[in-house]
């Protein structure tokens, strides 16, 4: 293979690499946005954490199973939980669809993804296998591929010196 087609080929890479962050970044930005505003996708009208309402207590009262079930349903109705919740989905979602912090929000996505995970034992159609272990391993890819590189600010936030003091942040 010629330099120029393994160039090209790694460039393509790159970018789907790119979208497939700012995919998921969406994924996680519009399910703040939605338990914010309630828009109807899924959260209801007059639910909304902008209302009062919480934004964990639908799938936390009424949506886990198995083993830890009661776990997860004590948690419901929390502040400390809504909020932390909500700061997680907003600061991952924005991560990920800007390339900045990719590390941080990946780590953060695949801890909320486990939990998520967790909430819902067994799994309706796969024993073991679930879209929350997809994005788990897809966050992983961003976290080792630098990501945020492609499609993102992350050379830019990469060549900041806090950023290379501590390359967490990356």
């Amino acid at each position: 293979m010629k330099n120029n087609d393994k160039d090209n080929k790694h460039k393509k890479v790159h970018f789907i690499l790119g979208l497939l962050r700012i995919s998921i970044g969406w994924i996680f930005f519009w399910a703040f946005i939605d338990k914010l505003l309630c828009l109807g996708f899924p959260s209801e009208g007059g639910k909304c954490w902008i209302d009062g309402g919480s934004p964990t207590a639908g799938f936390l009262q009424n949506g886990t199973s198995g083993p830890f079930a009661s776990l997860f349903q004590a948690m419901a109705d929390n502040g400390f939980v809504d909020g932390l919740f909500m700061l997680g989905l907003l600061g991952i979602g924005l991560a990920l669809i800007l390339g900045i912090g990719v590390k941080i929000a990946g780590y953060s996505g695949a801890i909320l993804m486990i939990l998520m995970w967790l909430a819902v034992l067994p799994k309706e159609n796969n024993p073991f296998l679930d879209e929350h272990i997809i994005y788990l391993l897809l966050l992983k890819i961003f976290i080792l591929t630098n990501s945020g590189e492609y499609i993102g600010l992350g050379k830019w936030w990469g060549s900041l010196e806090l950023v290379k003091k501590y390359p967490i942040l990356k």
